[in-house]
């Protein structure tokens, strides 16, 4: 009886090996994370100070520091189709005519109050499409700064078990009457 059962694992054993060959799991994984939302580097950047100006850096890291413009981008590539990808970057790039258009210069070049009036006006803009964008990156940032790792390990108290276990704990014995 055993010599069957070791037949019919040898068997196993080879039919497996004529089959992984064929199974390419590691170039679906790289494709998939090497997928870009067409952001061109310039609109990356601009990306990064608008993250930034929706949380700035204080006595803790802001939005740029902790890399929400990058999770912001996976966050398109991976979970919204694309049609809110294309108006996502139409909406950078009304950001960045906007600073020029009302202040002679680039939105990085910005100051502080210079750069919240411009999101401002895209909050409250008449625009379905700004306002639309305006929401989303706010959103996401804020959900990328709230579970980022800096947050959930120094400014929340994140208990992942509650409470605490005791495995050996003496037990008092019943005195019988």
């Amino acid at each position: 009886m055993e010599r069957r059962i070791a037949i019919r694992n040898m068997a196993l054993v080879m039919a497996g090996l004529v089959i992984l060959p064929g199974c390419d799991l590691g170039s679906k994984r790289a494709k998939a994370q090497t997928v870009q939302p067409g952001f061109s580097p310039e609109q990356n950047a601009l990306l990064a100070e608008v993250v930034e100006t929706i949380i700035p850096a204080t006595d803790t890291p802001g939005a740029k520091e902790l890399g929400l413009h990058t999770f912001v981008q996976l966050m398109l590539v991976d979970c919204y189709e694309q049609e809110v990808r294309d108006n996502f970057v139409k909406g950078l790039d009304t950001v960045g005519a906007t600073a020029n258009k009302e202040f002679g210069k680039p939105f990085a070049a910005c100051t502080e109050a210079q750069r919240t009036d411009i999101l401002l006006t895209l909050e409250q803009s008449d625009k379905e499409e700004q306002k639309a964008f305006y929401e989303l990156v706010k959103d996401l940032t804020i959900l990328g700064y709230t579970t980022s790792e800096y947050v959930m390990t120094n400014l929340t108290e994140y208990t992942p078990i509650p409470g605490h276990y005791y495995g050996c704990v003496p037990v008092p014995s019943k005195k019988t009457a």
